[in-house]
């Protein structure tokens, strides 16, 4: 099995490229902002699978990037999953709780109504919809709270202005599930050998457990780190930003599970290992 894989410094990509036998197209050989050469890269490699870990992530930058976030976000994933569908091969496409508007304290259900709230979520949804309305073998796998070892990411961030500050306030009425990006990664690659062997597809949920906010991540994150750091949990609303963030990012990930097999994994034990790792 060949697996192509869009993206190659990203989180999830790293570690696809760590974890597996695959081939990963960087921006200089595949730009998602010209959804023309996306289709071509298939083409020209011919895989057995194609993972589409690249995305605009740029949450607040995309509130006035939405065309370009929507190109890179929806019309190249479109692009891809039209070219799958002619190839006979299936696509795995990774998404975002930001599909959802945030209401409420329920986890999230794949088959829920969907309302983003911003651009980046808008442009997730678009390329969501270009992939089923595409007609190929597919898995839509939305995650949040993405951390790892490498990229930016919330991990990281803490990390670093610990080391010039002893209280930090971090926002304490948003809830998700952190997940690191070698699980993501695991998970892809098992659904691909799935998906290669006839099974269906559809759109799955898969998000660290428990759920959490960023003010508890930060508190483990240190304690982890042994970094004396007094944190303050505040509402999102001491907290403005350009584009607005769900409060309720819990996600039911249980499908996946239960077709799959796949486990959500235990953001605590993923976050020692890779915190030690960074400080190391």
């Amino acid at each position: 099995m060949t697996i192509l894989v869009f993206g190659k410094t990203g989180q999830v990509a790293t570690e696809l490229q760590q974890q597996g036998d695959v081939s990963a197209l960087g921006r200089d050989q595949a730009d998602l902002s010209d959804p023309a050469a996306c289709a071509a890269g298939i083409l020209a490699a011919n895989p057995s699978v194609v993972i589409n870990a690249a995305a605009y992530t740029a949450v607040d930058r995309a509130e006035e990037e939405e065309r370009l976030a929507t190109v890179i976000n929806g019309e190249s994933p479109g692009a891809m999953a039209h070219v799958c569908a002619g190839l006979g091969i299936p696509l795995i496409h990774i998404s975002t709780d930001y599909v959802f508007d945030g209401s409420g304290d329920t986890p999230w259900r794949p088959e829920a109504p969907t309302g983003p709230l911003g651009a980046y979520g808008r442009s997730k949804l678009t390329g969501e919809d270009a992939i089923r309305a595409a007609g190929c073998a597919h898995v839509i796998l939305r995650t949040s709270w993405v951390f790892s070892r490498h990229g930016t990411n919330f991990v990281k961030t803490m990390l670093r202005l610990s080391e010039t500050r002893d209280a930090l306030n971090v926002v304490e009425d948003q809830i998700g599930g952190p997940t690191p990006a070698s699980g993501i990664a695991t998970a892809c690659l098992s659904l691909a050998d799935a998906l290669r062997n006839g099974a269906r597809g559809g759109t799955y949920h898969y998000a660290g457990q428990p759920p959490t906010s960023w003010k508890c991540f930060a508190r483990e994150t240190f304690a982890i780190a042994k970094r004396d750091v007094i944190i303050t949990g505040i509402p999102t609303s001491q907290y403005p930003t350009p584009a607005e963030r769900p409060l309720n990012s819990r996600l039911d990930c249980s499908a996946l599970e239960t077709d799959f097999g796949i486990v959500p994994p235990d953001w605590r034990a993923a976050l020692t290992e890779t915190v030690n790792e960074l400080i190391s």
